[in-house]
């Protein structure tokens, strides 16, 4: 069984060495897809240079989406707000998932017992002590924000998630999996292309190290990705981030409800973390990475 993992990229050049460093040693093939436009539909230059990455050159296997999906919304822009804006998620969110299960073209080469890792960039499994044990396996990882060692205290995210080739429907729906184990007598498990029985959650499972940029950047991420109109709504300013960063609280409460607007105005503290908490490679080579991570 080989281990193929499997995610997006836009412009993430730190966060993609400092993946493919810890994860070399466990994975055999790194599927990384780039789209030729955002998810607001706009065009972009092709930022992946293989020539950064020549140390893992013959692992990456990389893709290019040049096409838009085929079920967009016509958005008119003498349209009701709330329509036009309903359409704008849509358009975003169908961009987003068009091109994560365009990873599926280069998946389509392994064989049915490879298992295939499917996280967001910024989501690396920790595969030290992994075991394949279930169909379904999910990653409980730590979140960081803003620098490598600034964790988001008692915050479990399920990032990165795994099966065998043979049981991958596509990327999307790997990804939109119920991060909660369903009993055997939940006869809904049956008809459901989201909840399973047969999971598997892998503690000390890794790290999200969300939004590890400068402010201007963080808000150009913001911006561009499947929820920028939530984003674009809420009034957040890069003054507004670079205040947050200072004060090493998040801009996003991940625990609020959806729909309230306080979701951006979250006063959590981060702290920084000691070593244990860390990838090994990454307590290896912090002079490499200095520039994003806190000191004590």
């Amino acid at each position: 069984m080989k281990t193929i993992d499997c995610f997006m990229y836009f412009d993430e050049d730190m966060l993609l060495d400092l993946r493919l460093n810890i994860l070399d040693q466990y994975v055999s093939k790194f599927v990384i897809c780039e789209a030729t436009y955002n998810h607001k539909g706009i065009s972009k230059k092709l930022n992946f240079d293989i020539k950064k990455f020549k140390k893992f050159e013959k692992k990456i296997i990389y893709t290019v989406l040049d096409q838009n999906p085929p079920n967009l919304k016509k958005i008119d822009s003498n349209e009701k707000p709330n329509l036009k804006n309903s359409k704008i998620l849509h358009n975003s969110i169908t961009r987003d998932v068009f091109q994560r299960n365009h990873l599926m073209s280069k998946i389509s080469d392994f064989v049915d017992d490879d298992l295939i890792l499917i996280s967001d960039l910024d989501e690396v499994p920790n595969l030290e002590q992994f075991r394949y044990k279930n169909k379904i396996n999910i990653f409980c990882q730590k979140m960081f924000y803003y620098k490598l060692n600034l964790i988001y205290p008692n915050f479990v995210w399920h990032g990165t998630k795994a099966c065998k080739k043979r049981h991958l429907n596509s990327p999307q729906w790997l990804r939109n999996i119920k991060s909660k184990k369903f009993g055997f007598w939940r006869l809904d498990t049956l008809f459901s292309n989201q909840k399973y029985i047969d999971i598997n959650f892998i503690n000390n499972g890794g790290w999200h190290f969300t939004n590890v940029k400068k402010p201007e950047d963080i808000h150009f991420k913001m911006s561009n990705f499947a929820h920028h109109l939530e984003y674009e709504e809420s009034g957040m300013k890069v003054e507004d981030l670079r205040e947050k960063i200072s004060n090493k609280k998040i801009f996003y409460n991940h625990a609020a409800d959806k729909s309230s607007v306080n979701k951006w105005n979250s006063n959590i503290d981060l702290r920084v973390v000691e070593d244990n908490h860390l990838p090994k490679f990454l307590i290896n080579n912090k002079k490499i990475y200095k520039e994003w991570l806190e000191k004590n």
